[in-house]
């Protein structure tokens, strides 16, 4: 096996980008930007710690949850989860982040670098009050690179395609895996049903 482990070496196998694709990078939002965003109800946060492990983490809402509070800041407000903490944990030590916007049906995403805090400031809470429950807090990045990534990845995978997904029936559910690897005493069905009375009760 040959390994690339030098920029020169990735370089000589992969080239350099093309103008278009260095030019489309800005450092702030427009209103293509905006649109997008408002339309988004999924975004993915990247976060690393300093000499730690990545972390992806998922944040989903009604299109539109994450708000501009201005042209270099939007903000993300942060729902009940596991308590794990991970991302947050992370930005605690190294404030610098990714985001990657998704809308249903649409191949092109959106990509933010920048930094991130986190804030529990009670006028910033109150903008994200969703069936009378605030956000436990609400995480704002400044944005230092902000593009729209091409189509490829999603018109290679099909992803938004039904007839390739998978036979929901062909795979196990969280349930089941949950009581395989944790030897856990109940049935899959009893786990499932934990489950969405979990969800059920603590998604805002």
């Amino acid at each position: 096996m040959s390994r690339i482990d030098t920029l020169e070496a990735l370089r000589a196998l992969y080239g350099h980008p093309s103008g278009r694709a260095v030019e489309k990078e800005f450092d702030r939002l427009d209103r293509h930007f905006r649109g997008f965003i408002e339309k988004s109800p999924f975004v993915l946060l990247s976060t690393a710690a300093p000499g730690g492990l990545p972390d992806v983490s998922p944040k989903g809402d009604q299109a539109g949850f994450v708000l501009a509070l201005d042209d270099k800041r939007l903000a993300i407000p942060d729902r009940p989860g596991n308590r794990r903490m991970d991302s947050f944990q992370n930005i605690v030590e190294n404030p610098v982040v990714g985001l990657l916007f998704l809308i249903p049906g649409m191949d092109e995403t959106l990509r933010v670098n920048g930094r991130a805090e986190i804030r529990v400031d009670e006028d910033l809470l109150d903008r994200f009050v969703h069936e009378g429950k605030r956000p436990i807090s609400v995480l704002v990045v400044t944005i230092e690179e902000i593009y729209f990534h091409c189509a490829k990845a999603f018109m290679r995978s099909s992803l938004w395609r039904p007839e390739s997904w998978p036979d929901r029936s062909s795979l196990p559910t969280l349930g089941a895996i949950m009581r395989d690897q944790l030897g856990m005493a109940k049935t899959a069905r009893e786990v499932d049903d934990d489950l969405a009375e979990a969800y059920r009760t603590t998604l805002y």
